[in-house]
């Protein structure tokens, strides 16, 4: 994947990178993006200068046949850790998945907002991020993705030959809550700083509200 995808995706689709070197190359960190396709969970880890974890449904290792094992292939191979999706406990059990990368010393890669967005706006971020960055006491390095739903737009199977970009803001540091603030809203500091930090590199419009998913889950 690092020695012989990476580069020749990135001899092929020539993608635009920015602030490669505020991403640190040693040590835990948080990578946290805007999602605008499927495909931006291969993009980052490509442009980014080391491995980036990302948690995937569990639905793709469990594929039968050729095409299933062709799946798990890739997404092991991509570094995805499979996790349940649409419950809380759900959420919670992928937080701690993401704790025990950080724990381990690496890159784990999230999307506040939760959900691809299907009108191209930003939505505003949950507060998992936050959550993640005050435990973990790691930095946060803010990231933008553009272009990738053109790369991939969603329902499309395979994507095209499209240039894109991904820019990597200054990382963020954030100290443990003060004396008086509750640990919801220093997550939610936490997580709004970062969005912001998201904005300022996206050309995308604020849509003020939470991205639902278009299938939830009864």
């Amino acid at each position: 994947m690092r020695f012989v995808v990476a580069p020749l995706a990135r001899l092929v689709y020539r993608p635009i990178i920015e602030g490669r070197d505020n991403v640190p190359k040693h040590g835990a960190v948080i990578i946290a993006s805007n999602h605008l396709s499927f495909i931006d969970s291969v993009v980052i880890p490509i442009c980014a200068p080391r491995p980036v974890v990302f948690i995937a449904k569990k639905e793709y290792w469990e594929g039968k046949g050729i095409r299933g094992a062709l799946t798990r292939g890739w997404f092991n191979a991509i570094g995805s850790i499979p996790v349940e999706r649409g419950t809380h406990r759900a959420a919670q059990e992928s937080l701690d998945a993401a704790l025990q990368v950080l724990k381990d010393g690496q890159a784990f890669g999230i999307y506040p907002e939760g959900t691809r967005s299907r009108d191209g706006r930003l939505y505003r971020g949950k507060t998992g991020v936050g959550w993640l960055a005050l435990t973990a006491q790691v930095p946060v390095v803010p990231c933008a993705v553009i272009g990738t739903d053109k790369l991939q737009p969603v329902g499309a199977r395979f994507p095209r030959v499209a240039r894109f970009t991904v820019r990597f803001s200054e990382p963020l540091t954030f100290a443990p809550p003060s004396t008086g603030t509750t640990a919801a809203q220093a997550r939610r500091a936490v997580t709004d700083q970062v969005m912001d930090a998201i904005a300022a590199m996206s050309p995308q419009e604020l849509a003020g509200v939470y991205n639902e998913s278009p299938h939830p889950t009864p």
